[in-house]
């Protein structure tokens, strides 16, 4: 709701007046933001809501909000269904969420979800296909979002960057050593950069963390007869805190103690990007792109499915790095600078005069900075471009001017 925005204005129910407020904190993540009034003590007559603590399934809740517009507010009542771990639609991170059948439409998002008088959760999302389920942030992630900004800055939720595999085969488990009467789950991959890299490897056996034992399917008990995803006890600690994890490795047992730090939970290549302008790169016709999620929607909310497959898959690739990012040519503005090559578009930039780029800004620099007199641009499925450096620059403002462009880049600087 306040994602990119420019102005923002709030009014009480039942009030006419609007008042300004400025964006404070957004946690992405948990599609969250924090607001500050001004003045800042506009409504210092309201008396605020406390935070409850979180609900057990088949607690009764009150939801608040406008669904669907409208001026008067509504108020509906569910029941929690469940409380696990859910993708959140706005970042793609998988967060604990709670499962109620109150109808969440558009206009409840961001509206209380009360129990008893207290605060248990955020009106988030809704199920598109199905009737009355929705879900809400559930109150410790709210708390989360609170203590971590009482600093006055913003960490996000940290990550372990590592991939699992479950071990729920007999042989996979008996290839490994794993005692009987022991569970956990097998590391397939380190992220670079993330929070375990040193600390764990693949083919360790994770058996618990934070000292709560991790079943073969990948979940842990966070209350009695309550199961979600191991990420619970990662996501609960702030980022710079040590969380102390139960290793089996070449069947021995160690105690590993892993400094957390923020991250997506998955380290993939294709990041959503939040609060800063797209990024474009136009030379000689040929639109750059960095290869993000945001800019892999333009085949739409299935991009996954609908995208051409060599963007998906160097979507899916990992990363070599933590900073490492992927460019692509988007499509070309066809003109006398690139005849021939037209009909290119989705290929994913290997290499620039022989170097492989590290990041969007690096491309650029390899594009504009080298000497050679044609700049030579190497892509996926066996694709070159050759470009005479001179003639790129002398007639690529005519080109731009032709198609109504004003600049040939925009590297997104933040907000």
């Amino acid at each position: 709701m306040v994602s990119d925005a420019t102005y923002v204005e709030v009014r009480r129910h039942g009030d006419a007046e609007r008042v300004q407020a400025r964006v404070a904190f957004v946690a992405h993540e948990a599609d969250l933001a924090l607001l500050e009034l001004i003045p800042k003590d506009r409504y210092a007559d309201v008396q605020p809501l406390t935070l409850g603590p979180l609900p057990k399934p088949r607690d009764t809740v009150t939801v608040y909000g406008f669904p669907m517009g409208g001026d008067t507010l509504s108020i509906t009542q569910g029941v929690v269904s469940r409380i696990e771990h859910q993708s959140y639609v706005h970042s793609g991170r998988r967060l604990l969420a709670g499962q109620i059948d109150a109808a969440i439409n558009p206009g409840n998002s961001g509206g209380p979800v009360v129990m008893d008088g207290q605060v248990v959760g955020v009106a988030m999302q809704g199920f598109e296909g199905a009737d009355n389920i929705g879900y809400m942030i559930p109150v410790p992630i709210v708390h989360h979002v609170l203590d971590d900004t009482a600093d006055g800055h913003y960490d996000g939720f940290p990550s372990l960057g590592v991939d699992f595999q479950q071990l729920e085969n007999q042989d996979l488990r008996r290839k490994y050593a794993v005692p009987t009467g022991r569970t956990g789950v097998l590391v397939q991959a380190v992220h670079a950069g993330g929070s375990a890299e040193g600390h764990l490897r693949r083919g360790d056996v994770l058996l618990s963390v934070a000292g709560h034992t991790i079943a073969d399917n990948g979940r842990a008990e966070f209350r009695p007869r309550e199961r979600t995803d191991l990420s619970y006890f990662v996501q609960e600690l702030a980022v710079g805190s040590a969380l102390g994890l139960e290793v089996l490795r070449e069947g021995k047992l160690l105690q590993v103690r892993v400094p957390l730090k923020a991250g997506s939970s998955d380290g993939r290549v294709a990041r959503q990007e939040f609060d800063r302008a797209p990024r474009y790169f136009i030379y000689g016709g040929l639109v750059f792109l960095p290869l993000t999620s945001n800019a892999l929607q333009q085949f739409g909310g299935n991009w996954q499915r609908d995208a051409p497959r060599t963007l998906v898959a160097a979507a899916e690739r990992r990363a070599a790095s933590a900073s490492e990012e992927l460019v692509f040519l988007s499509r070309t503005l066809a003109g006398p600078l690139n005849d021939g090559y037209e009909d290119l578009g989705d290929h994913v930039v290997l290499q620039v005069d022989g170097q492989k780029p590290r990041d969007f800004a690096h491309f650029v620099g390899l594009v504009e900075q080298g000497a050679a007199a044609f700049v030579t641009i190497q892509l996926d499925r066996d694709a070159e471009i050759a470009l005479d450096r001179v003639r790129a620059r002398a007639d690529g403002r005519a080109l731009l001017e032709r198609y109504g462009i004003a600049s040939d880049r925009a590297l997104g600087l933040p907000r």
